[in-house]
């Protein structure tokens, strides 16, 4: 492989003077020296041709001796050194101190096409940060993590993305349920790949140690690289790069909303500053459609991560980034107005989205009615979201209220619970919908291809991977591959993988990795 090596991040910024590999505090450091773990015998199992071309990466090197060895850690590419990110963050809305990178370790960053791109293994051993962890992962959760990045960025979220999927050759110890009872599992290593693996907790970290030459030092290095857009200088340009920062993570959320994805640990940690979808753990999509929902089980009691609630995380995320930056800018009124505007703007853009959704390419007064008493109805009974929104989009102008009606009985789970009333209540929102439509003058087939066009016919769900997870732990890969390629094309019919256009069945509704899932999952 010939990568072209480019290392801004660990060049430009302050590293770790004490280069142990031991669980300890960092100060005034960006980032600590790491020597990966070498596996005993790594497998290639899968990898993302996209990701390879991005990177410049041919095929045949992919299916090299070299390119496993370096991307499960084994060998370290020439002329680059191995390190983990240090930041802090709060978890569960708590201050969690440091945290830092304790299962990843970036590679090096390399240029391709004019694109400077960071490459990080998960799960590739100890860090100073892994604290009382083995900073290993799991076959399980390194396959949800995989076809995870990939399928977001295939469904128009902002996201990081997998070049490979590797068995170390180890076997790993986790509690998976967090209830007393390990096992070993077969351990992996995921190569993440994105321009950038900054969270907010990078800047809370020197925050809250006092250490403001080395915020300074990160907040104009994000910005000259990342935000270069911005030209205001001193304080100026940190009131715009938090402007900036608050409109992408905006724009992720209204994303997420509209796919149905949680993603079930939006500590400030896992939030990325450039509005990337990162860390994929306990993440889930909304089978039927439960405001309340969360995949975490570490957060079922306060559900604080439900998928109605992201956007408000979001928002308490950014308030803790604005007491971070308050130190270069020492005004808090720009910071107050941008958090401010957020709610605003968010609604504005919902509305939008939502609109989209609907298939509605114009505004009317009453769409914000509109829009609520849909979200009402989808909880009547368990409605499968995905399949709903699909099944909308058939229905034509001039469509009578009770046959549009029976175009979205696939979409409940329990036909039974179908009540007069529950009907009713749908049959009334059909009524402002098909008046809805006649106000627009585009055509059913226009409707249906924009509605098609952000309402995804295929998403991830959990007991889709858990199904390719169960395969792969007998040594069959062909699952992750089939919904690999399934999941590039997520808006387009694929009549021949039919199948997967389904509700979540009933042997998944509580199954452990098929409904909710833990931390380490």
């Amino acid at each position: 492989m010939n990568l072209k090596i480019n290392n801004r991040f660990s060049t430009e910024l302050p590293a770790d003077t004490n280069e142990s590999n031991t669980a300890r505090q960092v100060q005034n450091a960006c980032f600590s020296y790491v020597i990966p773990r070498i596996p005993s015998n790594p497998k290639l199992i899968h990898y993302s041709d996209e990701v390879l071309e991005i990177l410049g990466i041919t095929k045949e090197e992919a299916k090299s001796a070299e390119f496993t060895n370096v991307f499960s850690g084994k060998e370290i590419i020439p002329n680059t050194r191995p390190y983990s990110m240090s930041y802090a963050g709060h978890q569960f809305g708590n201050w969690a101190g440091q945290l830092g990178d304790g299962r990843a370790i970036i590679l090096t960053e390399v240029e391709s096409k004019g694109q400077v791109y960071t490459l990080q293994l998960k799960g590739a051993g100890l860090t100073p940060y892994s604290r009382t962890a083995d900073g290993l992962a799991v076959l399980r959760s390194s396959i949800r993590e995989h076809l995870c990045s990939e399928a977001m960025f295939h469904l128009g979220v902002p996201t990081t993305r997998s070049l490979s999927l590797i068995l170390s050759g180890d076997m790993v110890l986790r509690d998976v349920m967090y209830d007393g009872n390990p096992d070993y599992e077969k351990g992996a290593v995921v190569c993440r790949v994105a321009p950038s693996f900054i969270r907010f907790g990078n800047f809370e970290l020197f925050s809250s140690q006092n250490d403001l030459k080395t915020l300074k030092l990160i907040a104009d290095f994000t910005i000259k690289y990342y935000f270069p857009e911005i030209k205001g200088i001193a304080k100026e340009s940190y009131i715009q790069f938090f402007q900036a920062v608050a409109n992408k993570t905006r724009e992720m959320i209204v994303h997420w909303q509209r796919v149905g994805f949680v993603h079930g640990v939006m500590n400030t940690d896992n939030m990325s500053i450039l509005g990337l979808t990162i860390d994929y753990g306990p993440y889930g999509w909304l089978e039927d459609y439960n405001p309340n929902w969360t995949p975490n089980t570490t957060d079922r009691q306060n559900r604080r991560y439900r998928f109605g609630n992201q956007p408000n995380i979001a928002l308490w995320n950014l308030y803790q980034l604005a007491n971070t930056l308050y130190p270069l800018i020492d005004e808090a009124a720009p910071l107050e107005s941008i958090l401010d505007s957020y709610k605003t703007l968010y609604e504005v853009d919902y509305e939008n989205m939502m609109r989209s959704k609907l298939g509605l390419f114009t505004k009317a007064e009453n769409d914000n009615q509109l829009i609520h008493i849909l979200t009402e109805n989808l909880q009547l009974t368990e409605t499968d979201m995905t399949i709903f929104f699909r099944k909308l989009s058939q229905i034509k102008k001039d469509e009578s209220v009770e046959n549009a009606f029976s175009y979205i009985l696939e979409s409940f789970y329990k036909t039974q619970e179908i009540t007069e009333q529950l009907k009713d209540s749908w049959l009334y929102w059909f009524t402002q919908y098909l008046n809805r439509l006649q106000q627009e003058s585009a055509t059913d087939e226009d409707r249906k291809a924009a509605m098609n066009s952000v309402n995804p016919k295929y998403v991830l769900r959990n007991y889709m991977a858990h199904l390719a997870i169960e395969a792969a732990e007998k040594a069959d890969y062909s699952l992750i591959e089939e919904l690999h390629q399934l999941l590039k094309n997520p808006y387009q019919e694929q009549p021949e993988h039919q199948k997967w256009f389904a509700k979540r069945p009933d042997w998944a509704r509580d199954k452990i990795g098929s409904s909710m899932l833990s931390c380490s999952s």
